[in-house]
Order: C-alpha cells, then structure tokens, then sequence
C-alpha cells in the first residue's frame, strides 16, 4: 500500500483499494503490472533531442523528417506533448523541459536544460518558438526568460493564450481549449 501512495492522486484508501484488489483478486494482474514497470523504468528513457520519454536514443517525433523543423514547442512535460498531439494539428518539434524555472525548489536554467534548448537554437534551423508552458506563476517566468532567449538569437517566439486558465495544466485542459489557445498564440 505504501509503494502504491507514490502515485499522484493516490490516498491512503486509494492505495488500500488497489493492493488488496491485486492481492485477493488479480495476482496475474499485479506480476504483469510489476513486470511492464520494471520493463519500462529499464527502457526508457530521455531523447536526447527533445528530452522527451522515449525507449530509444531519439523520439519518433524528433526523428520524423516530414515534420516543421523551424518550428519549436516548448513544454514542461513528457504529457503535455501527448497533450498538444492529441488536441492540435501542430507537426512541429518540441522540446521537453521536464520542470520550471522554480528557485524556490532549487530549479535553475540548468535543472530544466535550457542551457541544451540554447544550444538547439543556436544551430539556427529554429525559425518561431511555440511557447505552451502552463500558466502558473513559474510556468509564466519560464515562458518570458526562454522569449528573451529566442530574441537573443533572433527567433521569433510566441506564447499559447485563450482559454488555458491561469493556474491550469496542459495535461488536464481538454482538447477544444487546447486547440483553440494553440490558433490564439500571440507573440511574446
């Protein structure tokens, strides 16, 4: 019950649920459920592109040479680029920072790979940044510290807005909002 409240989401009644339900009724289903997670925490890993979840050394999306290669979206996770596949017609790349700038949890520039974000842009195959970081405080000072990067490089950048409510994550806006703040993107 314990390992299973490392789950976000999972109380203590959650967790309760869940082990006996495996342990009285679905042994098959917890030894296929702790082989395919310890198949997957061995597997995969990072792209080394985008930074993305992948079990490969680069994504299918990175590798996909029919996508916009001028076009970045930058994000903070792995789910909001399954997010923003799901709900857009966007066939850019991304980049996955896997956080926010957040000095208070001791997240830097470096934590999150701007540093490797830099050094994509600076390769100058990069045109627009898309910025989709959620809209909370430390998702906002993220988008405005990689916009000034952008502009250090002359690229352009530009911010998803309309209907991503303040406080909101990617993850959870449903498709329709989603879509709609992509087409609504203004310049930063």
């Amino acid at each position: 019950m314990q390992a299973l409240r490392c789950l976000p989401g999972v109380g203590p009644k959650s967790a309760q649920r869940m082990a006996f339900h495996l342990l009285e009724r679905d042994r098959q289903g917890a030894f296929y459920l702790a082989e395919r997670l310890a198949d997957a925490v061995d597997k995969i890993g990072q792209c080394k592109t985008c930074q993305t979840l992948t079990a490969s050394e680069e994504c299918t999306i990175c590798s996909d040479q029919r996508r916009e290669q001028h076009l970045l979206c930058v994000v903070e996770t792995p789910a909001d680029v399954v997010a923003v596949e799901n709900a857009t017609d966007f066939k850019g790349l991304y980049f996955v920072l896997n956080g926010r700038l957040s000095p208070l949890d001791g997240l830097g520039p470096a934590e999150i790979g701007l540093d490797k974000l830099a050094e994509r842009v600076k390769q100058g195959q990069i045109k627009e940044i898309i910025l989709a970081t959620n809209s909370t405080v430390e998702g906002e000072a993220t988008a405005h510290y990689i916009g000034e990067m952008a502009k250090k490089y002359n690229v352009s950048a530009s911010r998803i807005a309309h209907g991503v409510p303040f406080g909101g994550e990617l993850e959870y806006i449903d498709s329709g909002t989603l879509s709609h703040a992509f087409s609504g993107r203004s310049q930063v």
